[in-house]
């Protein structure tokens, strides 16, 4: 019988766990974040209301089978168009909308929109709100200048809003929260995470992706309770603005002081991406967890997980609790 596993996060590291994940298991579900503001989401959730589809279009994207249907729907739903009043727009995420505005209902649109895709998984949003996060950055040396995104400044400190301003931000990210700060989640998404076998937060992008799901207070006190087995996917490298020159435990030093109440089982890290270990091994400790290395990154030099590498060690943390010696 195959492990339920619930994913959690946004954008291409999430995509990246699927694509190895549904190569594991048939009990597939992947939570997502719904603070996009920028681009084609930006642009539908302004206009119209609705989620932001951009990081739930891509999950479904990723869990795709390989075959010629799934590549080809893969594609379609991730096609932009070029020119013209649709400039910019993804065929998915116009799908999406319309799917929710016939249907009336954001879950049963994304599982309608999974079963025509023959997606190998379900997709869930993690708040059935948009969400906007507000960011403390400190901006350093820089100045502030007239940005609107800025919304507060003492000294170097500076309140910054929305995902796209937070993610490209120059200044250090030191902390988030969301607006609105008890946000509903997905009644579904909870009810997965408590039934899970094994709960994977990461990769993707620290601060936008990964850390807004412990700030929603029915999906953290579902991921404290749940009896599954929590594992956290750590970046191969530090991201340009948001995480700018973090070191492995940096993550999860962020990670436990935006949960403090969080313990994590282990904790996966490409066996080339840490330097110091002893450091990486103190601060899983601190979290409950066991540092496991593995080569998962892609073998052309690319910062990005290879499906198939970290597809096995999914397979092996989730079948055996460890990782074995690889040829």
């Amino acid at each position: 019988m195959s492990h339920r596993v619930v994913a959690l996060g946004g954008g291409h590291g999430l995509a990246a766990s699927l694509s190895a994940l549904r190569r594991v298991t048939d009990q597939l579900t992947a939570v997502v974040t719904v603070a996009d503001d920028g681009g084609s989401s930006g642009r539908l959730r302004r206009d119209l209301g609705v989620l932001p589809p951009g990081d739930l279009r891509m999950a479904l994207a990723a869990l795709c089978g390989d075959d010629d249907w799934g590549h080809t729907w893969s594609e379609v739903v991730q096609h932009r168009f070029r020119g013209g009043e649709l400039h910019g727009h993804a065929v998915g995420n116009l799908l999406i909308v319309a799917l929710w505005e016939r249907l009336g209902d954001t879950v049963a649109g994304l599982d309608w929109l999974g079963r025509l895709l023959g997606a190998r998984g379900r997709v869930l949003p993690m708040s059935s709100v948009p969400l906007d996060i507000v960011a403390t950055v400190d901006l350093g040396p820089s100045a502030v200048g007239d940005d609107p995104a800025v919304a507060e400044h003492s000294g170097n400190l500076a309140t910054i809003t929305g995902q796209v301003k937070v993610a490209t931000t120059a200044g250090e990210v030191r902390g988030i929260s969301l607006v609105p700060s008890d946000p509903p989640a997905c009644a579904e998404a909870v009810e997965a995470i408590r039934a899970a076998d094994w709960v994977v937060l990461g990769p993707g992008s620290w601060y936008t992706s990964v850390l807004p799901h412990l700030l929603v207070p029915e999906l953290a006190a579902a991921l404290t309770d749940t009896k599954a087995r929590r594992l956290v996917a750590l970046n191969l490298v530090a991201q340009p603005g948001e995480t700018a020159g973090f070191s492995p435990q940096r993550h999860l030093e962020v990670l436990a002081a935006h949960a403090p109440g969080l313990r994590v089982d282990a904790v996966l890290a490409d066996s080339a991406a840490v330097a110091d270990g002893s450091a990486l091994r103190d601060a899983c400790a601190a979290l409950g967890a066991e540092v496991v290395l593995a080569p998962v990154a892609a073998t052309d030099g690319s910062p990005r997980h290879d499906p198939e590498r970290l597809a096995l060690a999914y397979e092996q943390l989730f079948t055996h609790g460890r990782i074995d010696p690889w040829p």
